[in-house]
């Protein structure tokens, strides 16, 4: 095998993990989540489909008014540097210890960045999948002045 052989596994790994991650941002607590109404007498009047249309109206006026259903915090990007910058501290101390000096000193503080910016950015993305209570309250009221109850998000 390659020298290289260990940074491709390291960024498959990556990969998957991403992958994984991005499987995960649905259910209630995502951004994805839609309102479930509660069957009460305007929905019971108006029916389910006139209920998702009016959902839907809100779901844009919220949009409209500038708010995103997710939270934007760049949680990707921080956990990357995060990590990028401990792992590269963590392997070259680890090379100084071992007594590897110099050159194995800088590359083993390059491969620690990268492993850790690829585990940080991972890590980040997981984090970065929140709901923002703004949006989600903004729909919620749109909902309730329509005479709608929001009992939950799906």
């Amino acid at each position: 095998m390659s020298s290289c052989a260990p940074a491709v596994r390291s960024c498959f790994a990556a990969l998957l993990l991403g992958g994984l991650a991005g499987c995960a941002s649905t259910g209630a607590h995502s951004p994805s989540a839609r309102p479930v109404l509660y069957p009460n007498a305007t929905l019971t009047r108006v029916g389910d489909a006139q209920g998702r249309a009016e959902v839907d109206a809100c779901m844009g006026r919220a949009v409209s008014a500038g708010l995103t259903p997710d939270e934007k915090n760049n949680a990707v990007a921080r956990g990357a540097g995060v990590g990028a910058a401990t792992g590269a501290v963590a392997s070259a101390v680890g090379a100084l210890i071992t007594g590897r000096g110099g050159e194995g000193v800088i590359r083993a503080g390059a491969a620690g960045a990268a492993v850790g910016g690829s585990a940080g950015a991972v890590q980040g993305a997981f984090r970065n999948d929140r709901p923002s209570s703004t949006y989600r309250n903004f729909v919620q009221r749109c909902l309730a002045e329509r005479g709608f109850e929001v009992i939950g998000w799906n």
